[in-house]
Parts: C-alpha cells; structure tokens; sequence
C-alpha cells in the first residue's frame, strides 16, 4: 500500500501483494499494478483499515484488499468491476 498526499487530497493505493507487478487486461480495460503507485509496503489488515479511515480517495484492487473495504462498508459490492478476474474499485470520500 501507498498513502500520498496530492492537490489537497490523501490517496490510498493498495494492492493485494501478489498482484503487484502484474498487467491485467479484459477488453478495452488494462490496469498496470506496479510498485511506484501502489507501494511496495506489506500492511497489516488493522493498518489498511485505518488508511481506509483517513484517505479522501482510494484505489484498490485484489480479492483481500476489497474484501477488507466492503465487509467494512468502505466500498459496496455493486461498485466493483472486474478485469480478468481482479476485482478493482475505486473510493472517494465526499467532505462538506
């Protein structure tokens, strides 16, 4: 996982560590999971939850990642998409 800050806003790119290096393709849709986006830092589960809590974006792919995002209400499971098996979602938080 990676937490950035960027133009007012903290993004959290996770990945499920096995995926990293990896290209998926499915159609028109390709994600590249590389290191220098989605870090190259093993967290605990209790350590991706709380940058879940704080991040106003999120961009997350793999089974474990999302698993952990949608059975803590973070994304739902209608919003995920699938690119050649590899569940990916996106996260925005909106702050009033």
């Amino acid at each position: 996982m990676k937490l950035l800050h960027t133009q007012g806003e903290i993004l959290l790119a996770a990945a499920d560590a096995a995926l990293i290096n990896r290209d998926i393709r499915e159609g028109k849709l390709h994600l590249r999971i590389v290191p220098e986006f989605y870090g190259e830092t093993v967290v605990s589960d209790e350590t991706f939850l709380s940058s879940m809590g704080m991040c106003t974006i999120a961009n997350l792919v793999g089974k474990h990642v999302i698993g952990l995002a949608v059975e803590n209400e973070y994304v739902d499971s209608e919003n995920i998409i699938y690119i050649d098996g590899v569940p990916h979602a996106q996260f925005a938080r909106i702050v009033e």
